[in-house]
């Protein structure tokens, strides 16, 4: 109790400075609280993405601190895509996440396309109580009629054929190579954008604190410790990745999606395919970001994404 009160009141002295200061700030209390811990702070942001070193793997790890998309701006109405038949529906899905995550969000993107109805665990990111059952430590992970699925891309394949039993193959090259698009490069991109500044750092944070599976006490060190982390890190990130210009290599990105398109709706034409699925679920949090809003002034992406909200329509989570 004397140390939630101790962080309580550093907390509050912290939220009335400036937005650098608070990151230097932030930054000590970090050192503080992990002082008395057996793993440092910022090892269990890193593992709470389950990745392994924090200065080599966090270009992974930073995109998962985003917002979640707000309402559609679509002027134009696509339905969604059928429901798959009965005897194909799976009957219990169950996903394990991390609400910010980008990879969870692409699975999340193809569940409520294809209208299947799927319940969500929020994983604490520290303990991962929720997933103790399981050998795989990361997320997403998915259950579906009791069977465990891992990996956001193999879980896309799975469900695709599931639902597609006479499609042996889930998609073209050309989807397949913008889907690894995805994840090699976009996702990369998008890190040193969220933490430009350290104004930017905290609003990734605050939203993660409010939304994650979060103790008290683990919610008041990680939004000024977790953002004045990142904000260092995503330094790193640029050097790692060759970015010399954060917002330029973002929309260098949405410009290239665009121009792939070749004026069609959706890369898959008439309506997404597999690919644009994985685009919109990786960019569905940061759209109401600042990076994201800038992101839509300064590049063509945004009809493209406001045809994505469209399609993709409402949530089929499950409420508890």
């Amino acid at each position: 109790m004397r140390r939630v009160n101790q962080l309580t009141t550093l907390s509050r002295a912290i939220s009335g400075a400036p937005s650098h200061q608070r990151l230097v700030q932030g930054a000590a209390m970090m050192s503080t609280y992990t002082a008395s811990n057996s793993q440092c702070f910022s090892w269990r942001i890193a593992d709470r993405f389950g990745i392994s070193n924090p200065s080599v793997a966090s270009g992974v790890a930073g995109t998962m601190f985003f917002s979640v998309a707000a309402s559609s701006l679509a002027q134009e109405v696509q339905a969604k895509e059928a429901p798959p038949a009965e005897k194909l529906m799976p009957k219990d899905v169950v996903l394990y996440q991390y609400e910010a995550c980008p990879f969870c969000n692409k699975v999340k993107a193809f569940l409520d396309y294809y209208n299947i109805p799927y319940k969500v665990v929020e994983v604490n990111p520290i303990s991962k109580k929720e997933i103790k059952w399981s050998d795989y430590r990361k997320v997403p992970i998915l259950k579906v009629d009791g069977e465990q699925m891992v990996d956001s891309s193999e879980i896309i394949d799975k469900l695709f054929q599931r639902i597609h039993p006479d499609n042996s193959v889930p998609d073209s090259d050309e989807e397949r190579k913008w889907r690894g698009w995805v994840d090699n490069h976009l996702v990369h991109v998008l890190s040193p954008n969220i933490y430009r500044s350290a104004s930017e750092a905290l609003e990734s944070f605050d939203y993660i604190t409010t939304h994650g599976n979060f103790s008290f006490t683990e919610r008041l060190v990680a939004k000024y410790a977790g953002a004045a982390a990142m904000y260092f890190v995503s330094k790193k990130l640029k050097k790692r990745h060759n970015i010399t210009d954060e917002r330029a290599a973002l929309y260098g990105a949405a410009q290239t999606w665009v121009d792939a398109l070749n004026g069609s709706k959706y890369l898959g034409g008439s309506k997404p395919n597999l690919a644009d699925l994985a685009v919109f679920g990786v960019l569905r949090p940061i759209r109401y970001l600042k990076s994201g809003k800038d992101m839509v002034e300064h590049t063509s992406i945004g009809e493209w994404y406001s045809r994505m909200e469209t399609a993709v329509g409402e949530p089929t989570r499950i409420k508890a």
